[in-house]
């Protein structure tokens, strides 16, 4: 049975759950199988800056740091299903992709 994999990623966990939240609800509606959500490892982006506007003096640096947040939930194949989750209004820190396993 075909199964759709859907990744979401953002760097607000709060947004990620409140998606997650009305896909479940809509699979409960369809009746369509469940499983997820999966967490996946955050990923962590740091960059040093040095707080020192010029070259002299002591070399202090600052780490500004972002993480991504990622959730895996597998859905079984149902067109009903995938019409209403594409209706989600996303917003623009959420990253969304679906994708058709086997």
């Amino acid at each position: 049975m075909p199964i759709a994999r859907i990744r979401l990623s953002s760097t607000e966990p709060e947004q990620l759950t409140t998606i997650i939240d009305q896909i479940k609800d809509i699979a409960k509606r369809t009746g369509v199988n469940f499983s997820g959500p999966i967490p996946l490892p955050t990923k962590r982006l740091k960059v040093p800056t040095r707080t020192a506007p010029d070259g002299r003096g002591r070399e202090l640096y600052e780490t500004w740091e972002m993480r991504i947040h990622k959730r895996v939930i597998d859905l079984a194949v149902d067109e009903r299903a995938l019409r209403l989750i594409m209706r989600i209004p996303m917003p623009k820190d959420v990253n969304v992709e679906i994708e058709m396993v086997e």
